[in-house]
């Protein structure tokens, strides 16, 4: 009896599977996206955002669609250009700390900005295409090194901005 439940499971399983897509993408007839180099134009220059955003955004769209990457003719062309990077104060926390000396120290509190300006182009749905700005935010206790902000606060906020391009592109949002 518990075999014929299980059969039947499987068989109620796979005809939902086959009326709903688990996908949710509304990229349904596209085969091949080309997305070029995002370049730094920010005032500020990362040395290394450029690459690295390039390269995850890449990451992102072929791993988690079926598009195959291509060089020439393709069905989408996502391209772009960083064009804000910047540091900016925030506040003054309410944590505080003593200094040797006895004075009170209240801890401040900065924020990274960054902007992308992307440009989407749907070859075979061209009412889809769009040129949109991105931006994103991380706050961060003005303590940590610039090592330390490129390692977390950079990846933070560039993995959102990505995820916003991918929704709007792959979810249609």
């Amino acid at each position: 009896m518990s075999k014929l439940k299980i059969i039947f499971g499987f068989v109620i399983l796979s005809l939902f599977h086959q009326c709903y897509s688990f996908t949710g993408s509304s990229l349904t007839d596209e085969k091949t996206v080309q997305i070029n180099e995002f370049p730094n134009n920010a005032a500020l220059v990362n040395p290394t955002l450029s690459q690295q955003f390039s390269t995850d955004i890449q990451n992102r769209f072929l791993q988690r669609t079926t598009l195959k990457g291509t060089k020439s003719n393709p069905d989408i062309l996502i391209e772009g250009e960083i064009s804000d990077y910047g540091f900016s104060p925030t506040t003054i926390s309410s944590n505080t700390t003593t200094n040797p000396s006895g004075g009170v120290v209240q801890q401040a509190q900065s924020k990274l900005t960054i902007s992308v300006k992307v440009h989407y182009e749907n070859k075979v749905h061209p009412d889809s295409s769009f040129d949109r700005t991105y931006t994103d935010e991380a706050v961060f206790n003005s303590n940590l090194t610039q090592s330390e902000i490129e390692a977390s606060q950079v990846k933070l906020v560039t993995d959102r901005i990505i995820n916003k391009i991918f929704n709007d592109i792959v979810a249609n949002w």
